[in-house]
């Protein structure tokens, strides 16, 4: 675990964050114009003072994801064993928690399923991959893939995200254990597995992504690979497509919104320098950063991206992100100092 001291701007972004709740909605409207505005170009945003604060009795620990239903809840994942689902609604309002056995909780992903959605969630510590109801009970959960002759035992497995393709199959990304990436069905058989040093997955790599299915062809898995600074373009199969390079960067997730992705960077030049704060990238359809939001803009010289790293000290490790039918986006980070989640909104809007 590491710790970053409170500089003084710091300081004053976190108490606008956590203390709004106490304000009245005119001197609120008033604090929210002291937060930055972030980004560049069309993706300009402004923090929400206090979205998402809560009392002691719901605590946050690292918050490592989020995701939101058809009913537009938003369901926060925080290691945290007094709740490890926190669900809020857009107001950032709690409506109700659950769980306390995932102390390694990591990657959520929610899927609908018939007529009803369902969350995976990954955890580190239990080496698992489990299904739950959107109440968290638990319906599937796997353990590691011996089958594949990789593992010598369950420790060597650390899951870090799923995901998911329509017809119910999905695919385990072992981020913090062996790099090996497996598909399932939707019952939770073993379909097929690659990666790994030997299929050119360098550990620190896979850790979260997406299933882009916007192209004519085939499907493709779109993987962040965090310390590698890097997006990977692969086939389902896990043949290399295409490597994109992201100098100063260290992306977490991927979610696709319209002809963009947004991509949330823990930190620029982890594990390099462990002071950085990190930021969100935006993307076009051709990989190309337009904004980044809460780091410097966006730099090409003959068509090569230039180093980028974070521009003002807002973001605290930044780990995944939810862009709502709004606009909003909604940020949980990891590793600052058991903060809530923030919620930033277009500044066209404010």
């Amino acid at each position: 675990m590491f710790h970053h001291p409170l500089h003084r701007r710091d300081f004053l972004y976190q108490s606008l964050l956590s203390g709004a709740c106490a304000l009245g909605a005119g001197r609120l409207a008033a604090e929210e114009q002291q937060l930055p505005v972030l980004g560049q170009g069309a993706f300009q945003y402004r923090p929400v003072a206090g979205w998402g604060v809560l009392d002691k009795k719901t605590p946050v620990k690292n918050c490592s994801a989020m995701v939101v239903d058809a009913q537009v809840r938003i369901y926060l994942l925080t290691d945290h064993l007094a709740n490890n689902v926190i669900v809020y609604n857009k107001d950032g309002k709690l409506l109700k928690k659950w769980g306390t056995q995932f102390p390694g909780a990591h990657g959520l992903e929610i899927v609908k399923e018939d007529d009803r959605e369902v969350l995976f969630i990954t955890d580190l510590n239990l080496h698992r991959v489990f299904k739950t109801t959107l109440d968290g009970e638990i319906l599937m959960e796997l353990t590691y893939p011996k089958s594949t002759g990789k593992y010598a035992s369950e420790k060597e497995y650390r899951p870090a995200w799923t995901l998911h393709l329509p017809n119910g199959d999905f695919f385990v990304l072992d981020g913090y254990g062996k790099d090996y990436i497996m598909r399932y069905n939707r019952d939770g058989k073993l379909l097929h597995y690659f990666g790994g040093p030997e299929g050119g997955i360098a550990h620190w790599g896979p850790h979260g992504g997406v299933i882009d299915t916007r192209g004519p062809g085939e499907p493709e898995l779109v993987i962040a690979m965090s310390d590698q600074q890097t997006i990977k373009r692969l086939t389902l199969e896990g043949k290399l497509i295409e490597e994109i390079a992201l100098p100063g960067s260290n992306p977490r997730m991927i979610q696709i919104v319209g002809e963009h992705m947004f991509v949330p960077h823990l930190a620029d030049n982890w594990p390099k320098d462990r002071d950085s704060r990190g930021y969100i990238s935006v993307l076009e359809r051709d990989y190309k950063i337009v904004s980044n939001i809460g780091g410097t803009p966006p730099r090409y010289i003959d068509g090569k991206l230039q180093p980028m790293q974070q521009q003002g000290s807002f973001f605290r490790h930044p780990h995944d992100l939810v862009v709502a039918s709004d606009g909003a986006i909604y940020v949980p980070q990891f590793a600052s100092g058991n903060t809530y989640p923030v919620k930033l909104v277009p500044e066209t809007t404010t």
